[in-house]
């Protein structure tokens, strides 16, 4: 099936490409909306600014849009012309994203592919966090942690390049302080630098820390695609 993703550049976004690829989908573009600001509830938002970079890697095409407002119905209309833009460009036959196990963003992407007349799959829905988390480090996806919003996670995870030692220490914190593994909630957001879908990894060449005691974000300041890797 010809499928627009839906795209952020996290870790869910991508994974969710990699799994609807291996299902002999074919992945036509990449639907991504800018939030006005990290008060979305629908929308990504640390480092949309390097997705390019992704797409670039990945040699998908990237459709963007920017958002004037948090508000969700204004930010499901922008989609929707989007989706329209890419029907008509490529002529899509379906989305896939990322969804885990968030009922409100589901249906309101399932609402939108109705209307459209459009499939929705949702590859990692339901999906153990513990063995999903594994999974992604066995299949060699490479992701730092861009955001951070939950007791238990300190600024010392921003801008850290996950491995397998970090998964079993997230386990303990998520366990201890009650957040989702997977960041489902928000209590994390991610980017990732490399994986089996990209031509070249993504080198971050200057970042910065911004943590105000409880949250924080990690903001790629400059990147580029390593063509020597």
């Amino acid at each position: 099936m010809k499928l627009a993703a839906l795209f952020s550049g996290g870790k869910d976004s991508v994974y969710s490409i990699f799994l609807a690829k291996k299902q002999d989908h074919e992945i036509k573009c990449l639907l991504s909306v800018f939030p006005k600001s990290d008060e979305s509830h629908l929308l990504h938002h640390p480092n949309l600014q390097w997705t390019h970079l992704q797409s670039q890697s990945m040699q998908i095409p990237q459709l963007t849009i920017k958002s004037e407002s948090d508000d969700t119905d204004n930010e499901i209309k922008l989609l929707e012309k989007i989706l329209i833009q890419s029907i008509d460009e490529y002529q899509i036959e379906g989305i896939v994203h990322g969804g885990i196990q968030s009922q409100f963003q589901k249906e309101k992407f399932e609402n939108l592919c109705n209307k459209l007349n459009l499939k929705s799959i949702t590859p990692l829905w339901n999906r153990n966090p513990l063995e999903y988390m594994n999974e992604l480090i066995s299949s060699n996806f490479v992701f730092i942690i861009t955001s951070v919003s939950s007791g238990g996670l300190d600024d010392s995870w921003l801008g850290k390049i996950i491995t397998k030692n970090d998964i079993v220490d997230l386990y303990s914190l998520s366990q201890k302080f009650g957040f989702n593994l997977n960041f489902e909630g928000g209590e994390a957001e991610t980017f990732v630098i490399n994986c089996p879908l990209f031509s070249h990894p993504i080198e971050i060449i200057q970042g910065t820390k911004i943590w105000d005691g409880y949250r924080g974000r990690f903001e790629i300041v400059d990147a580029r695609l390593n063509y020597n890797a």
